[in-house]
């Protein structure tokens, strides 16, 4: 079964009192892309004449977040972390991945030195990592949920986490998503929803496209804030102007979100990536439209005519 559901809500003893308080100030809707490199948005994107290791310095002018897959594979030196600090605006924020050893091999068993050199690596990053994302395995099923409980309650008030699940029983829109759904409300976790509808109704042509289809998830899309926040991986088709029709739903969400406080975070996908960045800003530009509560992105490096959207 494929779902779509933009406005759930599960029973939870405490929901109605689960109110979060907005300041005065406006939020920052984070918006981004799975990498802050690709060959395809020079002159584009970014400047042609951005130099080696200016790539995320640039990239943070277009958008305000980045997914750090990187941290999933290997961890960077001090060096290489002090550096990626550096490139970024203040507001600017890395949601990296735990290393595949503590999430997929280990499973969040014994992990603690794991977590350990994970989080002494990534620490020149540490203001700017909001949140961390624990992406689990389609093994881990309901059976682990106290597993997760147990990592998360060790590690709460550190840092904020973000889950990711594959496992089909967590989109049952019944006990299992509930309990999982309760937990991460509980110990004030976001979840991380991951959307891959429109890239499975598009085309299969291109290398890239073959590759998506193969590798990318396919769940029902279950729109749930257990934290304040809510995270959104929006997996859409080579063809830029495809998407928007398919994030539609996702605006009204995203709106509704800042309205009640919350600050989500959009990450855009496609199988090339190569207008990732340029629909990462229509994206915002959309919300904005719907809202005046949110910050603007920054004004995008000169780069020629715009390929899609400034």
């Amino acid at each position: 079964m494929y779902l779509f559901c933009y406005d759930c809500e599960w029973p939870h003893p405490n929901w109605e009192n689960a109110t979060v308080e907005r300041s005065g100030d406006l939020s920052e809707l984070h918006v981004g892309c799975a990498m802050w490199t690709n060959k395809a948005w020079a002159g584009s994107s970014i400047p042609v004449s951005t130099p080696r290791r200016g790539e995320l310095a640039a990239y943070s002018r277009v958008v305000n977040a980045v997914e750090g897959n990187t941290t999933f594979y290997a961890l960077p030196s001090n060096e290489v972390a002090s550096h990626w600090a550096a490139s970024v605006p203040d507001n600017f924020r890395f949601m990296f991945k735990l290393p595949r050893q503590v999430t997929h091999e280990r499973k969040l068993r014994d992990v603690e030195q794991a977590v350990g050199v994970f989080l002494a690596a990534t620490e020149p990053c540490h203001a700017l990592m909001e949140p961390i994302a624990i992406q689990l395995p389609a093994s881990f099923g309901p059976d682990s949920l106290p597993v997760l409980d147990a990592f998360l309650s060790t590690r709460s008030g550190e840092f904020r986490w973000a889950v990711e699940v594959r496992h089909q029983l967590f989109f049952d829109g019944g006990e299992h998503e509930h309990r999982l759904n309760n937990l991460l409300f509980e110990r004030r976790a976001d979840r991380i929803i991951l959307d891959s509808r429109a890239l499975f109704a598009g085309p299969r042509s291109t290398p890239a496209e073959h590759e998506a289809f193969e590798n990318k998830p396919r769940l029902p899309v279950l729109a749930v804030a257990t934290n304040d926040r809510p995270v959104v991986r929006f997996i859409g088709q080579t063809s830029a102007e495809e998407n928007p029709a398919f994030w539609a739903p996702w605006i009204d969400t995203v709106v509704r979100w800042i309205q009640d406080g919350r600050r989500p975070m959009v990450f855009i996908h496609t199988p090339d990536n190569a207008d990732a960045p340029a629909l990462c800003r229509r994206f915002h530009h959309e919300v904005a439209m719907r809202t005046s509560l949110i910050s603007p992105l920054p004004d995008a490096p000169a780069v020629g005519p715009p390929k899609l959207f400034d």
